[in-house]
């Protein structure tokens, strides 16, 4: 019995360039979270903060920053330290718009003792090649190790997309195993960085209970996991463990 001949990889991504037309009409665009975008809260030795990135990062899927993770990160941290923190992030962000952004948003003599980093979903979807995407990685880590100061940069790890609720089957399974080889990539840079940490993607993150509507983005709930796994690990870094 002769076998049917496999559908062209071409085929594939004629249909998974469909799907993501259809996935756009259809998911509602939710908007950046609202509040400020740098305070200063807490007791204890300062700690001055940084987080940047994409749409994760700017709170979307949350109403106010207070819920997303910016808010709920500095509250988590703010038993242990005063926490001088600051939000930059814009969502569609790439690695490369984002070191672009902050070279531009920060100015000379601005230092801060941490950074955490949510980046990556948006380099998959745009096919940045993987070895421009690990060069602006690379110039990420250097940017803020340079001139920001930066003593420990914790990279969130990036999502098993093809588990977004979102995503349908055939464009869900290229952006997934994309995703994953971004991923791992991402973890074999870290581990060659010194101060740089990747923060394997939590998979309780992607429970329908706590993402936002859109099936692509973390809810408050998600948010509150994942601020909390970051708290732990710049806690101990720091040396607040209890």
């Amino acid at each position: 019995m002769t076998r049917p001949p496999a559908r062209p990889a071409v085929h594939r991504i004629a249909l998974a360039a469909l799907q993501g037309g259809w996935v756009a009409l259809r998911t509602p665009r939710l908007p950046e979270a609202a509040g400020p975008r740098q305070g200063r809260q807490g007791t204890g030795p300062t700690l001055r903060l940084l987080i940047a990135g994409d749409s994760s990062a700017a709170g979307v899927g949350a109403a106010l920053q207070d819920a997303a993770l910016s808010g709920q990160l500095a509250q988590a941290l703010a038993d242990h330290f005063a926490v001088d923190w600051r939000l930059i992030a814009r969502s569609g962000a790439t690695t490369a718009a984002t070191l672009a952004h902050l070279r531009g948003a920060i100015g000379p003599g601005e230092r801060y003792d941490a950074a955490v980093l949510a980046l990556g979903v948006n380099d998959v979807i745009r096919q940045v090649p993987m070895r421009h995407w690990l060069a602006h990685q690379q110039a990420l880590h250097d940017h803020l190790a340079g001139p920001l100061g930066v003593r420990h940069v914790y990279a969130s790890g990036v999502p098993p997309m093809g588990r977004f609720p979102a995503l349908p089957g055939t464009l869900a399974a290229l952006l997934g195993a994309r995703a994953a080889r971004f991923d791992a990539a991402l973890a074999d840079l870290s581990a060659r960085l010194e101060g740089h940490r990747h923060l394997p993607f939590q998979a309780e993150l992607l429970d329908s209970a706590v993402m936002a509507a859109d099936g692509f983005h973390p809810g408050a709930a998600a948010y509150t996991h994942w601020a909390a796994t970051l708290a732990r690990a710049i806690r101990a870094d720091f040396g607040a463990t209890s």
